[in-house]
């Protein structure tokens, strides 16, 4: 974790350095923030509405909640929560018993779920969501692959493929970037696939109608889903979700 920690921070210090209007957004030095209550807002409350999908088709994070959320993402606990879910998920997939025919796949996210876009949300002109979402300026991030990964993610995958599952990354990240993507996931430590589907000019819907067609088009080709893990609740919902999900913690963005 501390290795991962510095290379974030290595990361974010590099992708913001020099001028003043790319500098990372300056936190306020009160430690943890996970009971801080501003005036209008518990974001406490906030946060867990937002994991729980009671809170939907927000578009910002709240300007009182900012440095909170700010907070949690480049903080201890998210690490651990992101640990505790990969942990649940692999308590639950050595239980299973595979069939050995190359059928049994998990279906994983990509970002924010086993990629962490993190260095770029930390910019002030992104403030962890709290700014409107600039389509151009997160294209060529995404270009560049250099998203660090999510450390429990990573160790989860690297686990399912010792039991045996099939590894599908279903990404909302278009076509267009199926190189970058690669080079990104494999330069971190996610080597080898079965799938890895991004979205195409002929993919239409919102998120959960996207995501559900591409996994019936999986269940329809033989495979069967026995977990999925995703940072959205669009990644989880529709049709075809697979045995269990998993839903890592995400409050920075909400994808219908």
């Amino acid at each position: 974790m501390g290795c991962w920690f510095f290379i974030l921070m290595l990361t974010i210090t590099t992708a913001v350095a020099s001028p003043i209007k790319n500098q990372i957004h300056l936190l306020r030095p009160h430690s943890g923030s996970a009971g801080h209550k501003h005036s209008d807002i518990n974001c406490l409350s906030w946060r867990l509405a937002v994991e729980t999908d009671n809170l939907q088709d927000w578009t910002l994070v709240p300007q009182a909640c900012k440095d909170y959320v700010g907070h949690y993402m480049l903080g201890k606990q998210y690490r651990d929560d992101c640990d505790f879910v990969a942990a649940e998920a692999y308590k639950y997939a050595k239980g299973l018993n595979l069939t050995k025919d190359g059928k049994d796949i998990w279906v994983f996210d990509i970002d924010e779920t086993t990629l962490s876009n993190i260095p770029y949300y930390a910019l002030d002109n992104v403030a962890f969501g709290s700014i409107p979402y600039n389509a151009t300026s997160f294209d060529k991030w995404t270009a560049k692959a250099v998203a660090p990964a999510i450390p429990g993610s990573l160790k989860l995958y690297k686990q399912l493929i010792k039991l045996g599952f099939k590894i599908v990354f279903l990404t909302g990240t278009r076509e267009k970037f199926k190189e970058p993507r690669i080079k990104n996931l494999k330069g971190v430590g996610y080597t080898q696939w079965e799938k890895l589907i991004l979205k195409g000019d002929n993919d239409h819907g919102n998120g959960v109608e996207y995501k559900s067609s591409k996994r019936k088009e999986l269940v329809e080709g033989g495979y069967r889903i026995r977990g999925n893990m995703g940072d959205q609740w669009s990644d989880l919902l529709g049709s075809n979700p697979g045995d269990r999900t998993f839903k890592v913690p995400d409050p920075m963005y909400y994808i219908a």
